[in-house]
């Protein structure tokens, strides 16, 4: 998989670098601004961005606008978010731009080697990856909405699967159940947010959005 990495810490910089290479992954740029990952982006045209939240000049929110601004000019590239923090507005985006290729992890999941790698992954074969924690903030924002109380506590753990980024058979896997039975909670959400079948939707993708309040 082609990489690009955007990181202004030096070393955590050079050590992702040395972590995705000896995984075999070709890291084709690694640099320290939003600017220079799109600047990079437009160049190289790698598989996946892996990209800080909080980067020079401000310090602010210059990698999740970089990274936004990638989704909307090449969504075949994926991107990943590393964050310290959950930006709550900018997690709802990039997961409201829908699509897939696309992850948001808490840097904390960055020293969890297997679950940084496998959100990698996932994000470069076209599918999502959230941190629970973000999916968990997000839902907090809406919380008093009627429809999320009308979930069962099963539905809710689907629901909360499926905004991480997981498939049917993942969501049977973590949760010790069929597939089949997945795929009859995921319905009964999809009814229960009254989310009807349409030709170019993705009731999947709207379920999770309802949640979000995006």
């Amino acid at each position: 998989m082609r990489v690009i990495l955007a990181e202004d810490s030096t070393l955590l910089r050079e050590g992702l670098v040395r972590l995705l290479a000896e995984e075999g992954h070709d890291v084709v740029a690694a640099v320290g601004d939003g600017a220079a990952l799109v600047e990079t982006t437009a160049a190289l045209r790698p598989d996946v961005v892996v990209t800080d939240v909080r980067m020079p000049p401000t310090h602010t929110d210059e990698g999740l606008r970089a990274a936004l601004a990638i989704r909307a000019r090449w969504p075949g590239t994926g991107v990943l978010v590393l964050s310290q923090y959950v930006e709550k507005r900018y997690a709802a985006e990039l997961i409201g731009a829908g699509g897939g290729r696309v992850g948001y992890l808490l840097k904390d999941r960055v020293v969890q080697v297997g679950e940084f790698l496998d959100a990698l992954d996932r994000v470069g074969a076209g599918g999502a990856a959230f941190d629970p924690e973000v999916v968990r903030r997000l839902f907090a924002r809406t919380s008093h909405e009627a429809a999320l109380e009308r979930l069962t506590p099963r539905e809710r753990e689907v629901l909360d699967k499926m905004a991480q980024g997981h498939t049917n058979a993942s969501i049977a896997n973590l949760l010790f159940v069929s597939q089949s039975a997945v795929e009859k909670h995921a319905n009964a959400i999809f009814d229960k947010l009254a989310l009807p079948q349409a030709a170019g939707y993705s009731r999947r993708v709207l379920a999770v959005l309802r949640y979000l309040g995006s």
